[in-house]
């Protein structure tokens, strides 16, 4: 959430940062009821000064032996007049928080313009995609060939865009988690957390998914539960109405969770194989920061993911945002995108992102500077490291060999037991 401070104060800003996102919003509506707003609180407070004085006179008109009955007629009506003012104002202050729910971060000042994908910046690239002697076939060919990938089974017991892993292939992602988890927790200092994979509304709007995007996720009922979109959401609500001890930051969290997604409006898009599924495993990174360190932190962050590609020799590119591409809690993001041969494009594989206090205002996560001054809004990020589907798609693809074989990384065999390949089974 934005601070209302920074709205009513610099509309020019503002408005600014949204053109960058290719948004247009109706500032004119928010001045509209921040100016009653103000009216109602400024006549609340002129009633309840008249009212104490009156109250006062009252007091000495009684004493004095007099009738203060007409005073006191005043009185009640003044009563009666402040609580329906006090209504409207509580009114107006929802239709302005409602509002301020409803505005998107703004783009750091160093996010590429651009309205789509295609504007997009590469900031770099790392490692050469392999030249093959053969036609490379895709994961939804090379995974049921090999026996450890079945759709058609997942669609007979769940449906569309479900999938089921078997033998190596169900090895292979439960390898890739362990693999990333041991990479963060060792070598790159964050905490392993389990949290729980159904979180409240409470916990939504405090990274953002609440209220606007509740058609992407999936509600259980009874209790009114939501299956987690990524572990961010659990991970970043650890420190919810919470102040910090500055010596803390930065906190450094990773978890392995399932995650769940409905891809409303995203149909017709990557219906064959994992890229686009409504359950996927992800090991995800959450930091909480100082305002000033945050950028740094951003950059450690992201160095970090890019680590497992570096591990797992695939070759990707790490591309910087435009201001029209972010997600709604983003500053400014960096996609890291896996190179895929059967396509013969590079696809996201992480989104490493700096929220800065949007969703720590939101879910109200502070820290007290110096330990002893006045709490402030920590910045909180959060990116993918990785998701694992994709990774196990981008093993498969970089991997494939004439023979019908993958040949493993070889920072994963250990989770292999030592094997350096896949080769063909009978399957189920």
């Amino acid at each position: 959430m934005l601070d209302i401070h920074t709205v009513r104060g610099s509309p020019d800003l503002v408005a600014a940062g949204l053109t960058k996102r290719g948004q247009t919003v109706a500032l004119d509506a928010f001045r509209s009821l921040d100016g009653r707003r103000r009216a109602l609180v400024t006549e609340v407070e002129g009633l309840k000064r008249h009212r104490n004085e009156s109250s006062k006179r009252i007091g000495e008109i009684m004493k004095s032996g007099g009738d203060g009955g007409a005073l006191r007629n005043e009185m009640k009506a003044l009563g009666e007049k402040v609580v329906a003012i006090e209504r409207d104002l509580a009114d107006v202050e929802a239709e302005l928080e409602d509002f301020l729910k409803r505005l998107p971060n703004l783009p750091h000042e160093s996010v590429p313009a651009g309205t789509t994908a295609n504007d997009n910046v590469v900031a770099r690239t790392w490692g050469t995609p392999r030249t093959f002697d053969f036609a490379p076939q895709a994961h939804w060919d090379l995974g049921p060939r090999l026996g450890i990938l079945d759709f058609e089974r997942a669609a007979r017991m769940t449906g569309a865009r479900f999938a089921l892993l078997s033998g190596d292939g169900a090895r292979l992602e439960r390898a890739l988690i362990n693999f990333m988890l041991d990479l963060h927790t060792k070598e790159h200092g964050y905490t392993e957390v389990l949290p729980p994979f159904l979180v409240n509304a409470h916990a939504l709007y405090g990274t953002g998914q609440l209220p606007k995007f509740e058609a992407d996720l999936f509600k259980v009922e009874p209790g009114g539960y939501y299956l987690i979109p990524t572990a961010e959401v659990p991970v970043t609500n650890i420190h919810a109405e919470e102040i910090l001890d500055a010596e803390r930051l930065p906190i450094a969290y990773c978890a392995y969770t399932p995650c769940f997604r409905s891809e409303a409006g995203s149909y017709g898009k990557d219906v064959r194989g994992l890229i686009r599924q409504h359950q996927f495993d992800k090991v995800e990174l959450v930091r909480f920061a100082k305002p000033e360190e945050s950028y740094a932190q951003l950059e450690a962050l992201t160095s970090h993911a890019e680590e497992v590609l570096k591990r797992l020799e695939l070759p990707y590119r790490v591309v910087a945002l435009c201001g029209g591409d972010l997600g709604n809690s983003a500053a400014k993001t960096y996609d890291l995108e896996v190179w895929l041969p059967s396509q013969g494009v590079y696809r996201e594989i992480s989104s490493c992102s700096n929220t800065m206090a949007f969703q720590a205002r939101r879910a109200n996560i502070k820290y007290r500077p110096g330990g002893t001054g006045k709490a402030e809004y920590a910045h909180t990020l959060n990116g993918s490291g990785l998701a694992v589907g994709r990774t196990l798609v981008a093993i498969l693809e970089n991997g494939q060999e004439k023979d019908g074989s993958i040949t493993l990384p070889k920072a994963i065999r250990a989770y292999m037991d030592g094997r350096d390949r896949i080769e063909p089974r009978g399957g189920l």
